[in-house]
């Protein structure tokens, strides 16, 4: 990629770009790019860099993070890095639990609209791979076929539920930080298949609660989930943010096709008609024996409940279909947005 033409998201690159000051305007569309990249990455399916690319500021948040890795401390990039950073956060810890609750009360439904959230995403890619080369047919292929690899694992491991500790903690933080920087691809996704989606968005549910009942107590337990989590987000966003930049520039066909072959590859393992079957006594979870004393323990964790697939109706059917086009219809609108204001992102 040349850093003196613009790019496909709209905002100047390379010298020209380096001149620019924040304006209101570019404050605004970054808190809007953060505030959609932290929903994104609370949704398994949908991308937080799709959501940064839409608003026509993925470049910009890129090269910001990319700059300040480097010890370039430009006032444009702290303010691009910091609006877009904390919008993100803010929207996690408000949504965390209301996303936790659907995926335990409506898991159907809220996988049919990931997947339409998914594949709604793949028009934008190619158009950012045109012309499509052989290079960018050889990177999908190798794409498609990962993501259905880890959809596999992912079913021979039982499904998206696992226990959790600190290593898988980290692997999870550097999945989820790595993915949520590339267009198309979802770093909820990636948790999901490693079995640490439910845990992560608990436990930060948890930590909310614990400080807004002013309980430092209860808000430190969590720590042995949010901080090998929050390590692991540090290396993956500060890792891969930089080997993006340098494939983009060497090998741009070719890793926009893997990344294009992610999205499309991406709901192999998002089947939807599969429930949580609630514990009862007896019953074996993880090598432990559900009891009557440990029983509300496991019901209260939906995290640690087994998946069960399930024969849906015909309405069910019908309406899975139709969130998928809503779904898709919806990372459309956003990608549409991107391209509209393209010529209005020099700001």
């Amino acid at each position: 990629m040349d850093e003196d033409r613009t790019t496909e998201s709209g905002n100047p690159a390379g010298p020209e770009r380096a001149r620019l000051g924040i304006s209101p305007m570019l404050a605004i569309r970054c808190a809007v790019g953060g505030v959609l990249m932290g929903l994104a990455n609370l949704v398994p399916g949908i991308s937080g860099g799709t959501m940064l690319v839409a608003t026509g500021i993925y470049t910009r948040f890129i090269d910001a993070i990319s700059d300040l890795t480097r010890f370039r401390f430009r006032v444009e990039a702290i303010g691009v890095l910091g609006v877009v950073v904390v919008s993100a956060l803010a929207a996690i810890v408000l949504l965390a639990g209301v996303i936790a609750s659907l995926m335990v009360d409506a898991r159907w439904v809220m996988y049919s609209i990931f997947i339409g959230l998914t594949w709604g995403g793949v028009p934008l890619l190619v158009a950012m791979a045109r012309p499509l080369t052989p290079a960018v047919w050889i990177g999908a292929g190798a794409g498609a076929l990962a993501m259905v690899a880890l959809a596999i694992v992912q079913s021979s491991a039982g499904g998206g539920l696992g226990s959790s500790n600190m290593a898988l903690l980290l692997l999870a933080g550097i999945a989820g930080a790595s993915a949520m920087i590339l267009p198309g691809v979802s770093g909820a996704y990636l948790l999901l298949l490693l079995g640490q989606y439910l845990p992560i968005l608990e436990s930060v549910d948890r930590v909310k609660e614990a400080l807004s009942a002013k309980d430092l107590g209860a808000a430190i337990d969590e720590a042995r989930v949010v901080v090998p989590v929050g390590l692991g987000v540090v290396v993956g966003v500060v890792g891969v943010s930089n080997l993006l930049r340098w494939l983009l520039h060497r090998f741009e066909k070719v890793t926009i096709g893997v990344l294009l072959g992610l999205v499309v590859g991406a709901p192999a393992g998002l089947y939807p008609f599969q429930r949580g079957i609630e514990p009862e006594v007896g019953d074996e979870i993880r090598g432990v024996v559900v009891a009557e004393a440990n029983l509300e323990e496991f019901r209260a964790e939906p995290s640690k409940w087994d998946e069960r697939v399930f024969t849906p109706s015909a309405a069910q059917i019908g309406g899975a279909l139709g969130l998928v086009v809503l779904g898709a219809g919806a990372t459309l609108a956003i990608s549409r947005l991107g391209r509209e204001r393209k010529g209005a992102s020099k700001v």
